[in-house]
């Protein structure tokens, strides 16, 4: 039987439910061109809640005022599928593993969603889904609705996406030591990235030194497209084309990190190609890292977020000025939003099952949530001079540096989860100088 964890998050669903029903899918496989398909990936939300892995899967949750059930509707065995693409669990795997009151066929779903709502009052699903399952419980809903000798129907339909979320912003213990794993991983990949780093490489060479560290350690895959910027292609914030030379005197920027099961990591680091920070870039390189260790230090349950994103705006501002980009005092010049161009994204978001948690940052009345224990969020300062900007003083021009970092928040403040990663100048310089 699977761990019993996903069982006490279905009742902790079920709890913030009202009467009714909840129907959440498996994600689709995704076509990559013609008839080859991109490796699955299970959606998050679905995977939370029974740590089932395999496509075409439905879980039905019901709730009544007397009981609770759970059913997962699941692919049957399949010989010919098995031969070209590798066993499924099938029905009776799937009622030996997981911890549901019942398994299904998913081929009698659409015969048995409408039995299935007979009687509830509310519908609970992803709004904003195409899903044809889910269309096919609506479907269901509006018949049962016209469906004469029925006591009561289906009256609302509500997002489960919501409810789902408010509960993933919190991280179990077993999910932070999986993200811990992740990130043990991606820093084992960063520091193999320093090592080898030299100018005459392609950026595609250092992404493909941290990939083979994530595949040889048995990573399911990059969190997400990684980012390896030399020189100026650091201030563009999203470059993931990966394809230039890196050359001697610049700095790398590397937003990389890899997923272990399904659990993200998210880290970026910035060092030197040759290994050795200049004046200039040292004095900027300090000035973001100072940002980020004061922004960490005031983490702890009961800030806000909003406020930590004005402080680490303050912050950001106040080293534009120290570092003569900035002129005036620092209250005008952020009313005037002039560090957002040097300082244009925020300073972290959630993360877990996703990259980007999509996790609630603000309250039912729309007030911003304040830190518990148990959230996890990246902080990520950056500060960014792209080349042909001659606003900029010119020892500064290409240079773009952001440093990123997981941070738990617990009783005592916060930890950080990815403080094994080089990340002081001398310990990168130590790093990228080993043999």
């Amino acid at each position: 039987m699977i761990e019993t964890h996903f069982a006490h998050r279905r009742t902790q669903l079920l709890d913030m439910m009202e009467e009714g029903v909840a129907i959440i899918t498996s994600a689709p496989t995704q076509t990559r061109s013609n008839d080859t398909e991109y490796p699955y990936r299970q959606n998050s939300d679905f995977y939370y809640l029974c740590g089932f892995n395999e496509d075409n899967a439905i879980l039905v949750l019901i709730k009544t005022a007397e009981s609770t059930k759970s059913i997962l509707f699941v692919e049957a065995y399949n010989a010919e599928h098995a031969l070209w693409n590798g066993d499924r669990l099938g029905v009776e795997g799937s009622r030996e593993r997981f911890n549901v009151d019942e398994v299904y066929d998913v081929a009698t779903y659409t015969d048995m969603v409408q039995e299935l709502l007979r009687e509830h009052i509310n519908l609970y699903i992803d709004l904003y889904s195409e899903d044809s399952r889910l269309n096919e419980a609506k479907r269901s809903a509006q018949s049962l609705h016209s469906t004469r000798g029925i006591k009561r129907h289906i009256r609302a339909i509500r997002d489960v996406t919501f409810l789902i979320r408010k509960l993933r912003l919190i991280k179990s213990p077993e999910e932070i030591e999986t993200i811990k794993k992740a990130i043990a991983l991606t820093a084992e990949a960063h520091h193999q990235a320093m090592r080898v780093c030299k100018s005459g490489m392609k950026e595609y060479q250092l992404q493909a030194a941290m990939n083979y560290v994530f595949l040889h350690s048995g990573a399911s895959a990059e969190a997400y497209g990684s980012i390896v910027a030399g020189g100026n292609n650091a201030n563009t914030l999203h470059y993931i084309d990966n394809r230039d030379e890196l050359t001697d005197g610049e700095l790398v920027l590397i937003d990389a990190a890899c997923e272990w099961e399904l659990y993200a990591s998210d880290i970026t680091r910035t060092f030197p190609v040759n290994g050795k920070f200049t004046d200039t870039q040292c004095e900027v390189y300090n000035a973001v890292l100072d940002v980020q260790l004061r922004v960490i230090d005031a983490i702890k349950p009961g800030v806000k977020r909003d406020w930590l994103q004005h402080y680490s705006e303050e912050l950001l501002c106040d080293a534009l000025i120290n570092l003569g980009i900035l002129s005036g005092e620092r209250e005008a010049l952020m009313d005037a939003k002039e560090h957002k161009k040097y300082a244009p994204h925020g300073i972290g978001h959630w993360m877990g099952l996703d990259v980007h948690d999509p996790c609630p940052y603000v309250d039912e009345a729309g007030e911003s949530l304040a830190f518990v224990p148990g959230m996890v969020m990246t902080i990520e300062p950056g500060l960014y001079f792209r080349a042909d900007d001659e606003s900029v003083p010119e020892c500064y021009r290409g240079i773009g540096i952001r440093i990123e970092d997981d941070i738990l928040i617990i009783e005592e403040g916060c930890e950080n989860l990815s403080s094994i990663i080089a990340k002081s100048v001398e310990e990168i310089e130590r790093c990228c100088n080993q043999l």
